[in-house]
């Protein structure tokens, strides 16, 4: 009796595990390739301890076959990664709107180890990216990704199988929502390269003679810069208004 109580706790445990570690690897400062991998993993079976009593309901019984449980496993790790990678495609959104800062801004040679995708990126994305995880942990919004995790549990049931329907309709209407974040973060920028852009094709008409690239390219970095510096307050601030929403209307439940 003693021995089959404690496989079933031991199952319990692990099935909420597969779900919270899939999770913690792939979420937004949470994941992070420069943080250590034994780090990661006590925070993953700290958050099952913590867990544990709030969800141990939910956990349907142990699959009488290892086929059956192994199927398990894999479809609560699949859902763990699925909710990590919906949050971490709202975060790149930094990345889409510090590219287009760079190619608009004569930067977009410029490349720097972005920490936040554990690769080269746009010397301006890298840093939106870096500036939004910290806001991330800064403004306590990480809680509330901590919370979807625990409202996953009622929007996909352990044990009902994958739902590629709902998976499918969730990360498109993210990646929208992902890609209108970046696009709108990056339009002060945009609206004066794309003026400056039409001053260069007059002058270019206008004195053909001078070579205008090279007179507006410096202007066009600085006016950039300028502009970026001067609504990276705001950006911000709407960055993480959006985050929240999005994860508050497609990934909580109560």
């Amino acid at each position: 009796m003693l021995e089959g109580l404690l496989v079933t706790d031991v199952y319990l445990f692990l099935a909420i595990f597969a779900r919270m570690g899939a999770a913690v690897m792939v979420l937004p400062g949470f994941g992070e390739l420069t943080i250590p991998a034994r780090v990661r993993l006590a925070l993953a079976l700290t958050l099952t301890f913590v867990l544990f009593p709030l969800v141990v309901d939910l956990i349907p019984a142990m699959p009488a076959n290892g086929f059956g449980l192994a199927t398990f496993i894999a479809g609560e790790v699949l859902i763990g990664i699925v909710i990590g990678a919906l949050a971490r495609i709202l975060v790149s959104s930094l990345q889409v709107a510090g590219t287009i800062i760079a190619f608009n801004s004569g930067l977009g040679s410029a490349q720097l180890f972005d920490p936040t995708v554990g690769q080269q990126g746009a010397i301006t994305g890298a840093f939106l990216a870096t500036v939004g995880v910290t806001l991330l942990f800064v403004t306590n919004l990480h809680h509330l990704m901590l919370l979807a995790l625990v409202d996953s549990y009622q929007l996909f049931v352990p044990g009902g199988g994958f739902p590629v329907g709902d998976v499918s309709d969730l990360a498109a209407q993210f990646v929208s929502r992902s890609f209108q974040m970046g696009l709108q973060i990056a339009m002060p920028v945009v609206i004066v390269g794309i003026l400056i852009y039409i001053s260069m094709g007059l002058m270019a008409r206008l004195m053909p003679q001078i070579q205008v690239f090279f007179i507006a390219l410096p202007l066009q970095m600085l006016v950039a810069f300028t502009i970026l510096a001067l609504t990276v307050g705001a950006s911000m601030l709407l960055f993480l208004d959006l985050f929240e929403s999005t994860i508050r209307d497609f990934l909580i439940v109560r």
